[in-house]
């Protein structure tokens, strides 16, 4: 698919013979986190906008959330890093076509190796430009929709990682501190428009994306947990938000550890 979303062009009038109760975009929703959040949407009645780059597997999710209840369900297989400066054009377009947007996602990203990155170029420039470089184009983007709208939420996954640099993931955790700061200066710019911008700072999460990680124990969440803190997230709360909250506490403490004792440890 091209991502010009043909079946909502081939019914123009889709905006007015339905009423879901939120139009919703998410980029890249194939992550194991959106796609919790997408069923919390579709069970809810909502039209949504899918995301990614597989194309028979976004076909798949939205089959299963019109059978949770999704009023519409169009896909966009879309290279999200390689589309980025296109974002305000692609985003327009789906905004146009749904009518309006209430709530863009920003779920997409690479862990990466730190270890690989510090003496491979193409796996530092693959770390930052999916974390970080890229996405900005598409929270900008969102965020001229929301002003002008007046009203709508953006929610842009994070990680804890970007709240002190580490040595085990400090590329990672540079450009997810990066987007977490670019999307709370993009919360600043809307206040007052009625629009909102959320930046979710997720811990330990058990996903596909951290299979290379030991799990287990009490620190870690699983992709469900995170759908509804996401979902949550474009309703209510501050541009800053930990999931789980706990994280908020924990990373203070991290944050609070003098250099000369932080520098001993192996984390």
């Amino acid at each position: 698919m091209d991502g010009s979303l043909g079946a909502i062009a081939m019914q123009p009038d889709l905006k007015n013979t339905i009423k879901p109760s939120n139009r919703v975009v998410i980029l890249g929703a194939l992550s194991a986190m959106a796609t919790a959040a997408a069923r919390i949407y579709a069970a809810e009645g909502a039209a949504l906008v899918l995301v990614a780059r597989n194309e028979a597997r976004l076909a798949a999710l939205a089959a299963d959330l019109r059978a949770r209840g999704a009023v519409e369900v169009e896909t966009a297989a879309l290279d999200l890093e390689a589309e980025a400066p296109q974002a305000r054009l692609h985003l327009a377009d789906w905004a146009k076509r749904l009518g309006s947007v209430d709530h863009i996602h920003l779920v997409y990203g690479y862990l990466g190796d730190q270890a690989k990155a510090s003496i491979d170029p193409t796996e530092l420039t693959r770390i930052t430009v999916s974390n970080f470089a890229s996405a900005v184009h598409w929270c900008e983007a969102a965020a001229n929709i929301l002003r002008a709208q007046r009203h709508g939420a953006l929610v842009a996954v994070s990680s804890v990682a970007g709240d002190r640099g580490r040595q085990s993931n400090y590329a990672y955790g540079a450009a997810k501190g990066g987007i977490a700061l670019f999307v709370q200066g993009i919360a600043h710019s809307l206040a007052g428009t009625g629009a909102r911008a959320v930046a979710v700072k997720p811990g330990f999460v058990d996903t596909p994306m951290t299979d290379g990680l030991k799990k287990g124990g009490p620190m870690w969440a699983s992709a469900d947990q995170l759908g509804r803190a996401l979902r949550r997230a474009a309703d209510a709360g501050g541009p800053i938000q930990y999931a789980p909250g706990k994280w908020r506490m924990v990373m203070a403490i991290i944050r609070s550890v003098p250099a000369f004792v932080f520098h001993k440890t192996k984390l």
